[in-house]
C-alpha cells in the first residue's frame, strides 16, 4: 500500500490486513466518523521523528550571555580594550552583560551616583550600530549592569 485510501472497513479486517503486511494500525483521528486510521511501521515512524528532532536541535544556536567587568572610573584606553572583547562576543551572536564593580568603593560614593549612568551612556554610544541596549539593572541592585544584544 503506497498511501492510497482503502475506504471504510471493519476494524478486524483492517487489523488483519496490517498484520499480513507486517505493519501497525495507527489511529490518526479518533473524533472523525468513521475513525481515521493508517497502516504504518510505527517503530520506524518514531525513529524518524526522533532523528528529525535531533537534526533540528543541532542546527539551532544557543545564545549565551558573556560578561565583561569594568571599573566605574575606567580610562579611555582600558575601556577600548574591553570593548574589543565586547565586539568579539557580539560578532559571535552572543549577548554581552557589562557590569560595573561598585561594592565597597568609596570613590564612587564621593564622586556621585551619576558616574555609572554616564559610563553606561558612553559605552552604548561607543558600541553604536554593532549592538542594541536590551536591559539595564534595577536601581536597587548591588551590581550595576547593562545587557547589549547583537544587531540582527
Amino acid at each position: 500500500m503506497d498511501g492510497q485510501n482503502l475506504g471504510t472497513m471493519d476494524v478486524s479486517d483492517a487489523l488483519n490486513m496490517a498484520y499480513a503486511q507486517g505493519l501497525d494500525l495507527v489511529e490518526i483521528n479518533a473524533n472523525a466518523t468513521p475513525v481515521l486510521v493508517k497502516m504504518m511501521d510505527y517503530g520506524k515512524y518514531k525513529y524518524d521523528q526522533k532523528k528529525r528532532a535531533n537534526e533540528a536541535r543541532k542546527k539551532q544556536k544557543t545564545i549565551e550571555i558573556k560578561e565583561v567587568w569594568v571599573k566605574p572610573f575606567i580610562e579611555e584606553n582600558d575601556l577600548n580594550i574591553k570593548l574589543k572583547k565586547v565586539f568579539e562576543f557580539l560578532n559571535e551572536g552572543n549577548k554581552v552583560k557589562i557590569a560595573v564593580m561598585t561594592h565597597g568603593n568609596k570613590k564612587v560614593l564621593a564622586r556621585g551616583r551619576d558616574a555609572i549612568p554616564q559610563l553606561f551612556a558612553h559605552i552604548v554610544e561607543l558600541i553604536g550600530e554593532q549592538g542594541t541596549l536590551e536591559s539595564k539593572s534595577k536601581p536597587d541592585e548591588r551590581t550595576k549592569s547593562i545587557i547589549i544584544a547583537p544587531m540582527k
